[in-house]
């Protein structure tokens, strides 16, 4: 039997990242994800919004805690993983998404308002990625990773 689990979303963080250090040095860093779908119904358009709690761990965490920030829009790719624990004796469970790659959209903070009005992009990861501004060459030097 085959099975198969990526998970791919595009929303906006609902809190900022929080970065912490396993005991062995491994940055992890926890944010969440509010991703909105739109549908009509009786003629009327409505939004449901649904809320995922992401988990990066490793460079892509440090990179998140650093440029993302609530509010702002992220494109996650990852897995899903279910978290099981126990607490006042009674079991808890849900499920997060942890995240391999994610592409952090939208200029930055500070930037200048001319030209593409919020093409440009970041991306972190293990597949590592540049940054362009829309219509415009990439600055490999302006990389932080």
């Amino acid at each position: 039997m085959a099975n198969f689990n990526k998970v791919i979303l595009l929303g906006n963080l609902t809190r900022d990242p929080e970065l912490k250090y396993t005991q062995g040095g491994q940055a992890i860093a926890k944010f969440g994800l509010a991703v909105s779908r739109k549908y009509t119904q009786n003629g009327e358009t409505k939004e449901q919004v649904c809320f995922v709690d992401i988990t990066a761990w490793g460079r892509t965490a440090e990179i998140v805690n650093e440029y993302a920030k609530k509010g702002k829009p992220i494109l996650v790719e990852g897995r899903l993983d279910y978290q099981t624990w126990e607490k006042d004796g009674q079991k808890r469970s849900k499920h997060e998404v942890v995240a391999e790659n994610i592409q952090l959209l939208g200029a930055r903070d500070g930037a200048g308002s001319g030209g593409g009005g919020g093409g440009e992009s970041r991306r972190g990861g293990a597949a590592g990625g540049g940054e362009a501004a829309a219509g415009g060459e990439a600055d490999f030097d302006s990389i932080p990773f």
